[in-house]
């Protein structure tokens, strides 16, 4: 199956909405398929339902800004002193790979990832979290969602 451009970009969109709610950037893992994604972060708790509301929330206030979703190409060493640690996930990019594609979310999310990702987050759709899972023994919060 090929990957979809919207359910990619709405991972870094709902990141950035963890991030604002959570304040966790450390994703662990991340899966798409269909129209379906499940993103999973380094969170050590449990999310109240508020909590999942307002990350919703935020994540289809920033689709409904439209705002670009923006993929460039740097040297490493020039992104990590730029950027920091916060572009990599938990499992870093290897060290051979000299030049990193960096996708963006202007003040939203930034991330080493190479796609595909849609031109906007307004191309997206609207993201509906389907369900949580908090993993406490991992330290792990898992959520699943769904763009259309």
């Amino acid at each position: 199956m090929r990957p979809n451009p919207k359910v990619d970009s709405a991972l870094h969109v709902l990141k950035g909405a963890v991030q604002k709610v959570l304040g966790t950037w450390l994703t662990t893992s991340v899966f798409a398929e269909g129209n379906k994604g499940r993103l999973t972060v380094e969170y050590d708790g449990k999310p109240t339902q508020e909590h999942m509301r307002e990350i919703e929330k935020l994540a289809n206030q920033k689709i409904a800004e439209n705002v670009p979703i923006e993929m460039f190409e740097m040297e490493r060493e020039e992104a990590e002193k730029k950027f920091g640690r916060i572009i990599y996930d938990k499992f870093p990019v290897p060290s051979h790979v000299k030049r990193l594609t960096i996708t963006r979310i202007k003040d939203w999310n930034i991330n080493c990832c190479l796609g595909p990702h849609v031109k906007t987050t307004g191309e997206i759709g609207k993201i509906k979290i389907l369900k949580w899972r908090a993993r406490r023994s991992r330290k792990e919060l898992e959520i699943s969602f769904e763009v259309g």
